[in-house]
């Protein structure tokens, strides 16, 4: 109805008054708004035009984070190279010692326990599943942030980040399979089909199930926000249809592989375990092996929750990749040496342990993010809670199993490396 005159301004037809509009609270009512805009041509060109949201604010902090996390992960070395690698060529030179029969009779320490550290645990399809979904988290994280980094996923192209994400983790599927299948074998495992389906549906399955219950009361407050029914089940169809097989190629292709070569042979019956002192324990060894490489990416996490929930820009990527590095290193460090200190009490039982304990950093982030939910957002109403809690909890889970997966793969390295250089 709007009539636009030579001068290009609009002019509302006659008839249309400003007078009040009544409202009769009987019925459906149909109200009318206006409004105006004034164009002002820009110098600035279209492509420049997100820069002012982009600017790198609080590098310093930044910078100051990046030093900190480093100084940690060269003391942690330095401490790593000064413990493990002194007393590693001690206890292998007295090992190597062949003096008499009485000498290698007594046999203490990690040697002791040579015919059982490669005993496969309990329940290595799951084990070998949770890994294979690691590996697959970590391949598409990698590529994201690096790819983030070289600039090809700018916010100003919304929902690319996630779209390359979810994309890139169906299709790392072939990554994750392989590593699956391959310890799948090395477990002695030899259902290989249903490990290749745990594989495919045990770590996605978590995740679309909480997704879809959230998402279930989004729908019921009728928000904007909530992910659309087609694209759920399109979401359904690329992991049924691209990630599925592409797990199933890669486990088959893994599980046909020859398995990882242990150095030492497996006795035929498991040795008893001595009473474990307190600092042992499984929970003691998550705080104490979390700790350091939450504190080197601590202010990183910072700024992600901020972007995630007070809507600010997050476009660090460059640093972010410097701190992911950091966390990989720190990790497979802190991994190996609870894994030394386990085998050293006569511990054998690692495998699961060490997942577990390399992944204790997710219970700091976990902790983080309550105190943050309670001092820093002003959240009261309970669905806005639900679901602050349930992404947490995705968050949580995938880190943990980033993290585990990082420190397992450190010690299993390191533990056959070391029973290799012993004459047993």
């Amino acid at each position: 109805d709007i009539k636009a005159d030579e001068k290009s301004s609009c002019t509302l037809p006659e008839g249309t008054s400003s007078s009040p509009q009544e409202i009769d609270p009987s019925k459906e009512n149909q109200l009318y708004f206006t409004y105006s805009v004034h164009w002002e041509e820009s110098d600035i060109k279209w492509a420049s035009r997100w820069d002012t949201y982009l600017t790198m604010s609080d590098v310093q902090i930044h910078w100051f984070s990046i030093i900190n996390s480093v100084v940690v992960v060269f003391f942690l070395s330095g401490i790593l190279s000064m413990i493990i690698i002194r007393t590693l060529r001690k206890d292998i030179a007295n090992y190597n010692k062949e003096d008499d029969i009485e000498d290698t009779m007594e046999e203490s320490g990690w040697k002791l326990v040579h015919g059982d550290v490669f005993r496969p645990p309990q329940y290595p399809m799951i084990l070998s599943s949770l890994l294979g979904s690691g590996i697959q988290l970590f391949c598409m994280i990698l590529i994201v942030i690096f790819v983030a980094m070289l600039g090809m996923l700018s916010p100003s192209s919304r929902g690319a980040l996630m779209t390359t994400a979810c994309f890139l983790f169906m299709f790392m599927g072939v990554f994750g399979g392989f590593a699956a299948g391959r310890l799948y074998r090395t477990l002695k495992g030899h259902r290989w089909k249903k490990g290749a389906f745990c594989t495919a549906t045990l770590y996605p399955g978590v995740v679309f199930g909480i997704c879809f219950v959230l998402n279930c009361f989004i729908w019921g407050k009728h928000s904007s926000g909530a992910v659309p029914f087609p694209t759920m089940v399109a979401l359904l169809c690329m992991w049924f249809g691209i990630s599925l097989p592409l797990v199933y190629l890669g486990y088959y292709f893994g599980f046909r592989k020859q398995p990882y070569d242990n150095p030492v042979r497996t006795n035929q019956i498991p040795r008893q375990i001595p009473e474990q002192r307190w600092y042992m324990n499984r929970f003691v060894g998550i705080l104490m092996a979390g700790i350091l490489p939450f504190g080197a990416m601590f202010i990183e996490l910072f700024f992600i929750f901020s972007a995630i929930w007070e809507n600010q820009f997050y476009y660090l990527f460059g640093f972010l990749f410097l701190v992911f590095i950091i966390l990989v290193v720190s990790c497979s460090q802190i991994s190996i040496v609870m894994v030394y200190f386990q085998l050293c009490a006569e511990d054998y039982r690692w495998w699961w342990r060490n997942f577990l304990v390399s992944g204790g950093s997710a219970f700091y982030v976990l902790v983080y993010a309550i105190f943050y939910f309670v001092n820093k957002l002003d959240i009261v109403e309970f669905i806005p809670s639900l679901l602050y809690f349930g992404y947490t909890a995705l968050m949580v889970l995938s880190f943990w199993l980033l993290t585990g997966t990082i420190g397992f793969y450190a010690a299993y390295m390191f533990v056959r490396k070391i029973y290799a250089a012993v004459k047993i």
